[in-house]
């Protein structure tokens, strides 16, 4: 059923409201202030993202054959390959309208169904949520039909293939020091 304008549409519309205006502060764009923009953007992303759901179901069966500890270590990973993936990303897009399609719902899951119209490009995403605690969280994003967790599972599958569980995980904590290495070393 398509809905517009309820509350899982209202949560992604003021989620992107926040980010616009993130975005949009002159004081923010300003390269001395990248870091303290960054931190923003993932402070109004961390409000409507459940991380650990995304994490699930990114890791797929695997989640169920791993302990308490290991599931708060994989998602802590998981954020920070998140972050360091779509952090750039999210810069670029500063001069584009959002168009909200529409809402599809069933029971406590619904898409918010929109477009990005910029100068250069027009793309859709759709914001995949879940209620839960009294609120709609996102747990999955599909930018032109490609879904981000589905993308990582199968990402996940193969390296789990190879190496386990305990490779993958070996692979992410380098990639983060990796990450955290370059960015301590690059000039901003």
């Amino acid at each position: 059923m398509i809905h517009t304008d309820s509350a899982a549409t209202e949560a992604v519309k003021s989620t992107v409201a926040a980010l616009i205006q993130v975005l949009d502060d002159a004081q923010l764009k300003l390269p001395e202030r990248s870091e303290q923009r960054r931190h923003e953007i993932e402070r109004v992303v961390m409000r409507r993202v459940s991380y650990e759901e995304m994490a699930k179901r990114a890791l797929g069966a695997p989640w169920a054959e791993i302990n308490e500890q290991e599931r708060k270590e994989f998602v802590g990973l998981f954020v920070q390959l998140l972050r360091d993936t779509f952090a750039g990303r999210i810069n670029e897009h500063s001069d584009e309208q959002v168009l909200y399609l529409g809402e599809q719902r069933e029971d406590r899951f619904a898409e918010v169904k929109t477009q990005l119209t910029g100068q250069k490009v027009d793309t859709r995403v759709d914001f995949r949520l879940m209620h839960a605690s009294e609120d709609w969280l996102v747990y999955d994003v599909v930018i032109d039909g490609a879904s981000i967790v589905s993308n990582y599972r199968a990402q996940f599958t193969s390296i789990i293939r190879d190496v386990a569980y305990v490779g993958l995980v070996t692979k992410m904590k380098q990639n983060a020091v990796a990450v955290k290495f370059f960015e301590k070393t690059t000039p901003h």
